[in-house]
């Protein structure tokens, strides 16, 4: 994994995940972001894309860390919902540079579930997520 100020929770004997982490032990503030969407901050679709919905949803992340003091690598725990699991398998490559554009190599616990549909008609992938800001 990558430097990280929390405790990667990775068992010996496991194959070592990739783009993601099994565990991560953390101690000090902790920031719970909302299920944050692809839109901007004045609550306007720029594109209906995929991936161009998860670069405006990871860069809406970066900045509501930012107001509570944290950055990326605080990041513990991803929760992704997609509505079209298939479309997230089939555009990993073109998911792998955004995701690194905004959140580096940091990896933290993640999920991603299909839904159905998303609140707003128009997203495609809504991302909850928790930090933990060292003491």
């Amino acid at each position: 994994m990558t430097d990280s100020p929390h405790e990667v929770l990775q068992p010996a004997s496991w194959k070592t995940p990739r783009g993601f982490a099994n565990g991560i032990a953390a101690r000090g503030r902790t920031l719970y972001l909302g299920g944050l969407i692809g839109w901007n901050g004045q609550q306007a679709f720029e594109t209906d894309d995929f991936i161009g919905q998860v670069d405006q949803t990871l860069a809406n992340i970066v900045a509501v860390l930012a107001e509570g003091g944290a950055r990326p690598e605080h990041l513990v725990r991803l929760t992704w919902y997609v509505t079209d699991k298939q479309e997230y398998l089939a555009r990993l490559r073109d998911l792998g540079p955004v995701y690194r554009k905004h959140l580096g190599q940091h990896y933290p616990a993640m999920a991603l579930v299909q839904v159905a549909a998303l609140v707003e008609d128009r997203a495609r992938v809504e991302i909850e997520a928790t930090a933990v800001v060292p003491d």
